[in-house]
């Protein structure tokens, strides 16, 4: 018969405690101290990076866009009257000269305005010619009379000394010389009169044709204003170039004001350079620009900066100051790129895929051996476009990854393979 021990089965309890207990702080450790390590460095293929060498040295920061070459002189030529497309005399790409008629339009309307402008300033130089000769035969009656009236003075004048002389000698009577004095007196007041209806005549008749002349003048101004506007119906290109593009069809009706055509001078050209607003800041009238037509690179220099900026680029305009490549020809597409300044000596080194200037970024510089690369802090200073200025963090010589690197964000160290 078997007898009961219950300080056995307490025993195993607390075994089994004991052992439970050991266990689970073995358990804790060992999740602790791997929770503490370190993730294993991944292996990254080196030829599939990108490095750069960090240099000191002399620095030229430059902004790049892409950009069309355009004609520096652009004329469009509007219709300065309303009329009806005839005819087309130049085709696009043609070279005209300046007085070249590229165009002929019809108005019949103005046509016949112009030809009553024409009869009503004919009607009105007749009137005026007919008006001028009434007035010098008028001035010349008119100074006839007063030309009898003066000599009809004189001599009673004459008459009047003479008797008052004989009558002094007592050879006339004194009734016979105050007579001839009376009479005297009268014409010289009727040939003062005379006088200044004669003057007063002129005036009046060198008023009315003035008054003629400015009806003349002003017939005169409204038929060549017709006369204008019947000749611009002959539509001419108003400058030297090669049409650039001819808006408008024979039989189609265009208003006063509608572009007609334009022309263009093919070798006066400048680039429009489409900058990022974020570099535009920095561009300067006056800086040295360099514009690769992909057949030849000319030199120039910024002569405008758009003021305002569209689809996030401000377009720079760059004066061509050097000789055209072949093939350069209006709305080529370019690449220009602008000096900013030129940096004596400075540290830097080739521009990451992650860099903007005046920031703080994280780059993976090679160990010594070349074998492993670590995550340090970098600080930029001034960029250009294949370049970029290092304030600290990095030294001469240092090699450093330019590549995108943000797959290996979790790392702060990585192993070089291949």
């Amino acid at each position: 018969m078997d007898i009961p021990r219950p300080e056995l089965a307490r025993k195993r309890r607390i075994k089994r405690l004991i052992y439970g207990g050991v266990g689970l702080v073995l358990v804790s450790s060992i999740t602790w101290a791997l929770s503490k390590l370190k993730p294993a460095a991944p292996d990254v293929d080196r030829n599939v990076l990108y490095f750069g060498t960090v240099k000191r040295g002399p620095m030229i920061r430059d902004v790049r866009g892409l950009g069309t070459l355009t004609p520096v002189e652009i004329q469009w030529v509007p219709a300065l009257t309303e009329g009806r497309v005839v005819k087309r005399l130049v085709l696009p790409g043609t070279p005209v000269k300046a007085n070249t008629v590229i165009l002929i339009l019809s108005n019949l309307q103005l046509e016949q305005e112009a030809g009553d402008a024409e009869f009503q300033l004919k009607a009105a130089q007749a009137q005026y010619d007919a008006l001028k000769v009434q007035l010098q035969t008028t001035l010349l009656d008119q100074r006839a009379t007063a030309a009898t009236v003066e000599s009809d003075y004189k001599s009673a004048k004459l008459q009047a000394e003479v008797d008052k002389q004989l009558a002094g000698e007592g050879l006339a009577s004194k009734l016979t010389a105050e007579l001839s004095s009376t009479k005297a007196l009268s014409l010289a007041t009727r040939y003062q009169i005379e006088t200044e209806r004669l003057g007063v005549y002129a005036e009046n008749a060198k008023a009315q044709l003035a008054a003629q002349q400015a009806k003349v003048d002003q017939l005169r101004g409204l038929f060549q204003l017709k006369k204008s506007q019947v000749d611009a119906l002959h539509v001419r290109a108003g400058i030297d170039g090669v049409m650039q593009l001819l808006q408008v069809d024979v039989g189609e009706q265009v208003i006063a004001g509608f572009k007609l055509a334009r022309i263009a001078q093919p070798w006066k050209l400048k680039a429009e350079i489409k900058i990022a607003e974020t570099q535009a800041k920095d561009v300067q009238f006056g800086q040295k620009a360099e514009v690769d037509t992909h057949n030849g690179v000319i030199p120039g220099r910024v002569i405008r900066i758009d003021p305002s900026a569209v689809s996030g680029t401000r377009t720079v305009d760059v004066a061509l100051d050097g000789p055209l490549p072949q093939g350069a020809v209006p709305d080529l597409s370019v690449d220009g790129t602008i000096t900013l300044e030129r940096l004596s000596d400075v540290l830097f080194v080739d521009r990451p895929a992650f860099g903007q200037p005046d920031s703080t970024v994280s780059l993976f510089k090679v160990t010594a051996d070349g074998k492993e690369a670590v995550r340090v802090p970098v600080k930029f200073g001034k960029s250009s476009v294949n370049s970029i200025e290092i304030v600290n963090g990095l030294h001469i010589g240092d090699s450093v990854i330019l590549s995108d690197m943000t797959r290996w964000d979790g790392f702060d160290r990585i192993r070089l393979t291949g």
